[in-house]
């Protein structure tokens, strides 16, 4: 089984920038997508970003042009940065992980973090 440790998140003003992360540890996995998700209160989770094991990013056309997914495949770990914010943007951030092991595929996510950004 995989774990995902996230960290970062936290209280931000308009305009500005944050920047999160998220490790993953576990058994042997090969790493599939790794992303961003967001629910904010009273609406579904939505997707963010998502990265490929190829590296191809996808947004949501709400943050293109302002957030930035990246990964480091040594450390197992995806970052997002966050520029521009709105308070739109305030929600709790989850980050999925959709690997392969010797059993099948599987997604696992993380605790989720709280952003918000105040106007």
């Amino acid at each position: 089984q995989v774990q995902l440790v996230e960290s970062g998140g936290g209280l931000v003003q308009a305009g500005g920038s944050l920047g999160l992360s998220c490790a993953a540890s576990g058994s042997t996995f090969r790493f599939l997508t790794m992303g961003w998700f967001r629910q904010a209160p009273g609406k579904q989770r939505e997707v963010v970003a998502v990265i490929s094991s190829g590296g191809s990013p996808n947004y949501a056309d709400s943050v293109k042009g302002r957030f930035t997914i990246s990964r480091d495949n040594a450390k197992n770990t995806v970052y997002l940065q966050m520029n521009s914010l709105k308070p739109e943007d305030t929600a709790d951030y989850y980050c999925n992980l959709v690997y392969r092991d010797s059993r099948g595929v599987y997604d696992s996510w993380g605790q989720g973090t709280q952003v918000t950004v105040s106007s």
